[in-house]
């Protein structure tokens, strides 16, 4: 059932000028293309599958075209493909015909944009696409234009008006193609398997690449800069450790290396309330905190930025799968590492 709120635009050529009609003239832009969007639902048929099954099969590349605004969607839609393992990109119509078609192999395939489906660009190097033996699929709001009839799949995105209230400036049609194109690229994603990790080696810059890529290996301090002390210490060796490291924590491990517990600075504060505590004698295993939340070393650092916020501490220790403990990291380590 289709929910969007219904706000008229505003009257061709009429001029805003005040608050309430700039807020208006916004809300009815949103809700115009809501609208678009939501028509798109029910053409998500047979055509949209045999569009996915031509892309899967092909052993090329996805080459995306278009000219004006649905180049600029055409170029969009190439980088989310390629950016989620459909392997793609863009070229310009006109200049496809002065020389680029030859960027163009005959194991690819072709999605062209156009609203109108007569695109004269377009329509001109269609014949050259065939001529290849490249499928086609063609993605426009006029099911009976010339590019609608010569492609293999038509993907119909029209809609029932423009937010632009002169219907001239392409609005809702280019979000309709755009979000078609990443209707088709997620699908694609899904059927390939598509993982996190994938992803991120086609993303290894910016903060997405480090909250992907960086694993706790990457971070965490190790051999002797990790705090740790024998079990059978005393709580002042613990302090000395702790302070050495710099680390706002210690491990407290067991012959083996096993971890036994961790005493931290909250531990600290609670032994100094403790009134019946004597720090010359006592041992770190009587305040130590057991059952510590850890993290392994093949585990995303993103993962122990989230364990720290959920638990509210602000360190952990890194143990391998049998309890030794090989590393420790901080909250500081994470922001230095720009994963937070």
């Amino acid at each position: 059932m289709n929910t969007v709120t219904q706000i008229a635009p505003a009257l061709p050529g009429a001029v805003i000028d005040n608050d309430h009609g700039l807020r208006r003239s916004g809300q009815a832009v949103i809700a115009i293309e809501a609208r678009a969007i939501a028509e798109l639902a029910q053409r998500i048929d047979e055509r949209f599958t045999r569009a996915c099954r031509l892309m899967l099969g092909c052993s090329g590349r996805i080459v995306v075209t278009g000219m004006g605004k649905s180049g600029h969607v055409a170029g969009k839609i190439a980088a989310t493909l390629a950016s989620t393992g459909t392997p793609a990109f863009f070229v310009h119509p006109a200049e496809a015909s002065h020389g680029d078609l030859g960027m163009i192999t005959g194991d690819d395939l072709v999605i062209a944009l156009s609203n109108s489906g007569e695109t004269d660009e377009l329509l001109m190097i269609v014949p050259l696409i065939k001529r290849k033996g490249l499928a086609l699929i063609a993605m426009t709001g006029a099911p009976g234009s010339s590019l609608a009839r010569f492609a293999d799949v038509h993907l119909d995105v029209s809609v029932s008006g423009e937010a632009c209230p002169l219907g001239l400036a392409p609005t809702a049609s280019t979000t309709a193609a755009l979000v078609m194109g990443d209707a088709l690229a997620i699908a694609l994603l899904e059927a390939r398997g598509f993982t996190a990790d994938d992803f991120a080696q086609s993303h290894p810059a910016g903060a997405l690449g480090r909250r992907l890529l960086l694993r706790i290996a990457d971070l965490m301090h190790r051999e002797r800069e990790i705090p740790q002390v024998a079990l059978g210490a005393s709580l002042s060796e613990a302090l000395v450790e702790m302070t050495r490291k710099g680390l706002g924590m210690t491990g407290v491990v067991d012959a083996n290396g096993r971890l036994a517990g961790v005493f931290t600075d909250g531990d600290l504060r609670r032994t100094l309330d403790d009134s019946a505590i004597d720090f010359r004698h006592a041992k770190v295993a009587s305040v130590m905190t057991t059952g510590a939340k850890t993290i392994t070393p093949e585990r995303l650092a993103v993962e122990a930025a989230q364990l720290m916020e959920a638990h509210k501490i602000n360190g952990l220790l890194v143990v391998e799968a049998d309890g030794r403990l090989v590393g420790a990291l901080n909250i500081h380590d994470l922001l230095r590492a720009r994963v937070v």
